[in-house]
C-alpha cells in the first residue's frame, strides 16, 4: 500500500506523470484534482507544473491559451474548443485551477477527424493532408504500436466486436496516432522547457502497463522520467489482487465502482 505523500514524492522525481482514468469515475476525477493541487503546492516554486489533457485537441491550443490569459470568456472558450460532454463536472476543476495559478495547459490530442480518417482508411491516408493539417499530429510517419500493446488492444477488440482483423488493424493504427500525438505534445514541452513537470490526464488504456502513450513518449524523449498512475473502478475496491493489478502502473489506485458515475 502507498500513501498519497509517497505518490507526491515520486511525482517530484519525474518529468511526465500519466494519470489514467475511467472517464466516468467521479472518485478518480476527485483524486486527479487533489494530485494536481498537491503537485503544484509541493513543486510549483521550483518546477513549471503543466497540465496536459487528452480531452483537448492540438488545433484548439490557441483557444485554450486565450482563455487561460482571460482574453476570452469561458462561454466562448467552450463554444470553440470542442470540450467533452463531461467537461463541466470532471475536467473544469483542473482547468480552472491551472488558470487561477497561471499554469500552462496542453491540448495534447490529435484532432478526432484525423483519427477517424485512419480508422476508416488506414494510417497512410493522413499522408494526403496539407502541411498545415499535419502540424496537429505527431511527426509522420508515426511509430507503430509495440507488439505488447497490439496484443492487449487486439484482445480487447476481439471481446468487443468479434474481431474483424482488417478493421481492428485500422482502429489500432488510429489509437496509436492518438498515443503518438499526445506523447509528442508532451515531448515538445519537455524539450522547450527542461524544468517542466507535466501532469497528463488520459483514459487508462492509453498508459496501462507503461504502454501506449507512455512508451511513445520515450521514443521522442528517451531520457524522460515517466510515472504511470492507473485508477481502476472495482466493486470490491478494498481487495488489492497483486497478480491482477501490480503491472498496470507504478501506482495503482482502486476506486469504489458503487459510487454513481459522473455521467451516463
Amino acid at each position: 500500500a502507498a500513501t498519497v505523500q509517497q505518490i507526491i514524492d515520486a511525482i517530484g522525481k519525474s518529468d511526465a506523470i500519466f494519470l489514467g482514468e475511467n472517464h466516468d469515475d467521479a472518485v478518480a476525477h476527485y483524486f486527479q484534482s487533489e494530485i494536481f493541487k498537491k503537485t503544484f503546492d509541493s513543486y510549483g516554486k521550483n518546477r513549471n507544473v503543466v497540465l496536459s489533457m487528452e480531452m483537448f485537441e492540438r488545433d484548439v491550443q490557441t483557444i485554450v491559451d486565450e482563455y487561460l490569459k482571460d482574453l476570452i470568456t469561458e462561454k466562448k472558450f467552450l463554444d470553440d474548443s470542442r470540450p467533452w460532454n463531461n467537461y463541466k463536472n470532471d475536467y473544469r476543476p483542473l482547468v480552472e485551477y491551472a488558470k487561477q495559478n497561471k499554469l500552462a495547459v496542453i491540448a495534447a490530442n490529435a484532432p478526432r477527424r484525423y483519427v477517424n480518417m485512419v480508422s476508416r482508411n488506414g494510417r497512410d491516408s493522413i499522408n494526403n493532408l496539407s502541411p498545415e493539417a499535419k502540424k496537429w499530429l505527431a511527426p509522420l510517419p508515426y511509430a507503430s504500436p509495440s507488439a505488447e500493446y497490439a496484443k492487449k488492444f487486439n484482445s480487447l477488440m476481439g471481446s468487443v466486436n468479434g474481431g474483424d482483423n482488417h478493421s481492428v488493424a485500422k482502429i489500432l493504427d488510429s489509437q496509436t496516432l492518438w498515443d503518438a500525438t499526445m506523447a509528442f505534445s508532451i515531448a515538445e514541452r519537455l524539450k522547450n522547457n527542461k524544468n517542466s513537470l507535466i501532469i497528463h490526464v488520459n483514459g487508462s488504456f492509453h498508459t496501462e502497463n507503461r504502454l501506449g502513450t507512455a512508451e511513445q513518449l520515450l521514443k521522442y524523449s528517451p531520457k524522460a522520467k515517466v510515472l504511470v498512475i492507473t485508477m481502476r473502478s472495482e466493486d470490491d475496491f478494498t481487495k488489492f489482487d497483486k497478480a491482477k493489478y501490480t503491472d498496470l502502473g507504478d501506482f495503482v489506485i482502486l476506486t469504489d465502482a458503487k459510487v454513481p458515475r459522473s455521467f451516463k
